[in-house]
């Protein structure tokens, strides 16, 4: 599986460990309604203009502060949810400053922003917590958002700043493709590739053969996919809680559980695990392979007609996933 630069960041700095998981279900017929979406960290008038200004230049203004870690490496023309998280030297996690992102062409020309970040809570009830979100008291707890405006295909460097003790201060650069070549995972608006999700059916009911999760997460694993698509929406999850090497896979399978409960069974709800015999080298699962995917988790809400409306690379929180389902039921 190929690993992009967002991941390796990413697994650098959270951590999430590598026993499974312990769980929550429930049932819930009826349909909760979906959070509001959280105000921005801060105003847009609070960071400075991109306007003829260079990146390098933007830069020297400001003492360099936290690490930018993203969870989103596929970035297309056009708006994208970047996801990502700061942290200090010492890998500690930053929450609750206010932070903007900025990004440029690979020369440092053409600097775009601020696009300011709210802060969304990956936090999930006790009940729907895995073991291995439970055992690590470090994992990530908070994600910050941006929707980043990149109008061209190219070589991109994004770069954040962030209010920290009072002061501005500029985190790490990423270096970024936008529209890569190649094939590349539904978007939305587009047709959702139709597979086979494994159920216990298909592994004599024995769940550990298709669910990394301790213990699995049994809701998730009922329905194959084939049988849902195109007749109700579907969220479809594709992640290992065991074996994730962007390390945040056991905390987005918790929070797909916690939805689930939360939006009723007018949704389907799917989890598909990653590795053949979940094996790291075994390879991929074919299903994985049928939607090109590089990296993991992937989250992706699909409409009763088989669009996908919403997708989310790595990290996602509670509140973006209720929203995004709340869309399509």
């Amino acid at each position: 599986m190929r690993r992009s630069s967002s991941v390796l960041a990413l697994t650098l700095v959270l951590g999430a460990g590598a026993v499974a998981a312990g769980c929550g279900s429930g049932g819930g017929s009826g349909t909760a309604a979906a959070p509001p979406q959280p105000a921005p960290t801060a105003a847009v008038e609070d960071f400075p203009k991109a306007a003829g200004m260079t990146l390098g230049e933007l830069r020297q203004r400001y003492q360099e502060g936290p690490i930018f870690a993203p969870s989103t490496s596929l970035l297309e023309p056009g708006d994208n949810r970047m996801g990502f998280a700061l942290y200090d030297r010492a890998q500690k996690q930053l929450t609750g400053a206010a932070v903007a992102l900025y990004a440029a062409r690979s020369d440092g020309t053409g600097l775009r922003g601020p696009f300011v970040a709210r802060s969304e809570s990956m936090a999930v009830k006790p009940q729907f917590e895995s073991r291995q979100t439970a055992q690590d008291p470090n994992g990530p707890k908070n994600l910050y958002v941006s929707t980043l405006h990149l109008p061209k295909r190219g070589k991109y460097v994004l770069m954040g700043l962030a209010r920290l003790d009072g002061r501005l201060v500029s985190t790490s650069a990423y270096a970024t493709t936008v529209g890569p070549p190649g094939p590349h995972p539904p978007q939305p608006g587009e047709k959702a590739t139709m597979i086979h999700t494994l159920t216990p059916a298909d592994v004599g009911g024995d769940l550990a053969k298709i669910d990394t999760r301790v213990p699995p997460a049994q809701d998730l694993l009922t329905t194959d996919f084939a049988d849902v698509l195109g007749k109700k929406p579907v969220v479809l999850t594709f992640a290992t809680p065991q074996l994730c090497q962007s390390r945040v896979c056991g905390p987005v399978v918790d929070i797909v559980e916690q939805a689930r409960a939360a939006m009723g069974d007018k949704v389907a709800f799917i989890h598909q695990e990653v590795y053949k015999d979940n094996e790291v080298k075994q390879g991929v699962r074919p299903q994985l392979a049928a939607y090109h995917l590089a990296t993991e988790p992937w989250t992706f809400v699909i409409d009763r007609h088989g669009v996908v409306s919403s997708r989310f690379e790595g990290a996602l929180s509670v509140g973006e996933l209720e929203r995004a389902v709340a869309k399509v039921q």
